[in-house]
C-alpha cells in the first residue's frame, strides 16, 4: 500500500500541471480580460476607477489618468482592446504592465508555474491583496459547509438507504421514497430560498441570522457561546446543502445493499443459520459499501466548490466558492488559477484518501497488485 501512496503522490504534480495547462490557455483566448474590465470601470465610472483597480486598500497600484484622447491625432494605431478608443495609447500601454500583459504568453505560463512550485499564488489584479490571504480567509467557510453538509447527509443516507433495502417494498420504504423525491425535485439554493422566507426574516419567523459565519460579538463570546453562534449561523445553510444532497446518496447505498443481499454468499450464509444483522453488517455491509465510500470525494469537493456556491450567495457566506465566481466574472486571473491550483489539490487529496479508505472497509482490496 505504501507504493501505490507514494506512486499517486508523485502524479499530484502531474495531473495539477495538466489542469493548469489546460485552464490557463482556455482563459487567454476568452474574451473580456483584465484589460478590459479595467477600461470599462474607467470609462463607466471615472471617478472610482483607481480604487476598483487597486481594490481600495494597504498597497494599492493606483493607475495613471487616461489621459487626453489621441483618437485621430498623430496617426496613433487602433488599440486591440474593445472599448479603448478614446484613451491615451500610453495609459493603456500602463494598464498592461500593470496586469502583466506586456511579456509574452509563454513567459506568463512559466511565471505562473514557477510561482506556484512555491506556494506563491500572486495578487488580485481588483482586490490589491495577496490570493493566498484571500484564500486563506474564504476557506472556513465553504470548509465548514462542505465538511458539516458532507457529514450529515452520510449520516442520514446511509442509514436510511440500508433500512429501506431491508424493507424494500414495504410500507416504510414508498413512504420515504416520497422525500427522496422531494429532494431530488427542489434544489438546494431554492430551499435555502425557502428556509429564509420562513425562518430567516423572510415573511414568518425571525429564527436565524441571514448574514455572516459568526456575529459580531463572537470575540467576546464564552468558548460554549461561540460554539453556539457558530452553528446558529451554520444551521439552515447546511440543511439546505444536506436536503439537496441526501436523495442521490440514499439510492446509490439502497441499490447497492439490495444488489449484495440477491447474491449467492447471502444464501449460504443464511442456510448456515447466522442472524440477519449479523450477516448484513459483517458481510454485505462491506461489500456494498464500497459504491458508496467511492462517491464520497467527489460528494464533498461539488459541496465545498460548486453547490455551495448559491448557498453563499443566498446566506451572504463570503466563501470559496463565491470567491471563484466573482473572479471568473471580473477576469481576475490570479485569484481564478489560485482557487483553481487550490481546488484541484484538495480533490486529488481527497481521491487519494478515498483509495486509502477502500482497504480499510475491505482488506481484500489489494493495490500494490494492480498492474
Amino acid at each position: 500500500m505504501g507504493a501505490y501512496i507514494l506512486r499517486r503522490l508523485l502524479l499530484i504534480p502531474l495531473t495539477l500541471l495538466g489542469i493548469l495547462t489546460i485552464n490557463f490557455f482556455i482563459v487567454q483566448i476568452a474574451p473580456g480580460g483584465p484589460v478590459e474590465q479595467a477600461i470599462a470601470q474607467i470609462k463607466g465610472t471615472a471617478v472610482d476607477a483607481t480604487s476598483r483597480l487597486s481594490g481600495g486598500g494597504e498597497g494599492e497600484v493606483r493607475s495613471p489618468s487616461p489621459g487626453p484622447s489621441t483618437s485621430g491625432s498623430g496617426g496613433s494605431p487602433p488599440s486591440s482592446y474593445r472599448g479603448a478608443q478614446g484613451l491615451d495609447p500610453a495609459f493603456v500601454a500602463q494598464l498592461e504592465r500593470q496586469f502583466g500583459f506586456d511579456k509574452p504568453l509563454h513567459e506568463r505560463y512559466l511565471q505562473m508555474l514557477r510561482d506556484y512550485l512555491v506556494f506563491d499564488l500572486g495578487d488580485s489584479f481588483f482586490r490589491g491583496r495577496s490570493v493566498f490571504t484571500l484564500v486563506l480567509e474564504k476557506l472556513p467557510v465553504s470548509v465548514s459547509l462542505g465538511l458539516w453538509s458532507t457529514l450529515l447527509i452520510y449520516m442520514i443516507s446511509i442509514p436510511l438507504g440500508i433500512a429501506k433495502a431491508v424493507r424494500d417494498g414495504s410500507r416504510f420504504d414508498t413512504a420515504t421514497s416520497w422525500a427522496i423525491i422531494i429532494g431530488y425535485a427542489i434544489p438546494s439554493f431554492l430551499f435555502a430560498i425557502l428556509l429564509v422566507v420562513l425562518f430567516a426574516g423572510g415573511s414568518y419567523l425571525n429564527w436565524f441570522p441571514l448574514r455572516g459565519l459568526t456575529s459580531e460579538n463572537w470575540a467576546t463570546l464564552s468558548w460554549g457561546g461561540k460554539a453556539l453562534d457558530y452553528l446558529w449561523h451554520m444551521a439552515l445553510p447546511v440543511l439546505a446543502l444536506t436536503i439537496g444532497g441526501f436523495a442521490s446518496l440514499t439510492m446509490l447505498t439502497k441499490n447497492s445493499f439490495l444488489e449484495e443481499i440477491n447474491k449467492q454468499y447471502v444464501i449460504t450464509a443464511r442456510a448456515k443459520g447466522l442472524e440477519e444483522k449479523q450477516i448484513l453488517y459483517r458481510h454485505i455491509f462491506r461489500n456494498a459499501m464500497l459504491l458508496v465510500i467511492a462517491g464520497f470525494p467527489a460528494a464533498l469537493v461539488s459541496i465545498l466548490f460548486a453547490g455551495s456556491v448559491l448557498i453563499e450567495v443566498v446566506f451572504s457566506l463570503d466563501g470559496l466558492g463565491l470567491l471563484g465566481y466573482e473572479s471568473v466574472v471580473n477576469r481576475d486571473y490570479p485569484v481564478i488559477f489560485g482557487t483553481l491550483y487550490v481546488f484541484t489539490l484538495i480533490g486529488l487529496v481527497l481521491n487519494l484518501i478515498s483509495d486509502v479508505t477502500y482497504t480499510l472497509v475491505d482488506p481484500r482490496i489489494d493495490f500494490e497488485a494492480r498492474q
